[in-house]
């Protein structure tokens, strides 16, 4: 069975991550659970020129016409959806990834807050101990900012900040995009397989 991952977007800078990773995902195979927020749909529009709707049934055309074509599936839920699957403890997804991550949703994820189904679906993975992934894009951090980091850490939970790495020599944004990508997929456990970009010592010297 195709692993299970829910995909959260919310409005920090790094929207490209995001959409680059859910293709990733689905051409994975895998079966992804998607919730992103309003004002994600604000940081989408202004950085890809692409309107996320209001309603997961309107959205489904904007996700089919970027992934035509893919092996997984996709499911869409809107942020106030409470009978989405991974709302409860009794249907938790593999893995959850929030990326981009806001310092707002990481403060509320680090507090158990749960006011909205992002925040309760990060809550569910952490209670249930499932992977949970959180990309932040800030700088420079707060002491408040690092102690939530500290927190969820010693909760369980993976702080993969969206800082990519050089040393693979990109050539071009998506190199520098991908670089992330790749980093998040290996803490999918047991990994997703890619070839995203060479491995430190595959690089030429």
């Amino acid at each position: 069975m195709h692993k299970t991952v829910c995909l959260a977007l919310t409005g920090a800078s790094g929207m490209i991550y995001g959409f680059r990773l859910l293709g990733c995902l689905l051409e994975s195979g895998c079966h992804v659970r998607l919730v992103y927020s309003e004002v994600a749909s604000a940081v989408a529009r202004q950085e890809m020129g692409i309107a996320l709707p209001a309603r997961p049934e309107d959205a489904r055309e904007i996700f089919r016409h970027h992934f035509p074509a893919h092996r997984g599936k996709l499911d869409i839920y809107g942020n106030d959806d409470w009978n989405a699957p991974m709302a409860s403890g009794s249907n938790p997804p593999g893995a959850m990834v929030v990326c981009p991550c806001t310092m707002g949703t990481l403060a509320s994820i680090a507090h158990g807050l749960a006011g909205n189904l992002i925040e309760r679906a990060a809550d569910v993975a952490l209670k249930e101990r499932r992977t949970l992934i959180l990309a932040p894009r800030e700088t420079p951090l707060s002491a408040i900012h690092l102690e939530n980091m500290l927190c969820l850490a010693r909760s369980g939970a993976i702080i993969l900040p969206l800082a990519p790495g050089f040393y693979h020599r990109p050539e071009s944004v998506s190199g520098l995009v991908d670089f992330i990508v790749a980093r998040i997929l290996d803490q999918l456990q047991p990994g997703l397989a890619h070839s995203l970009v060479k491995r430190w010592g595959e690089t030429p010297g």
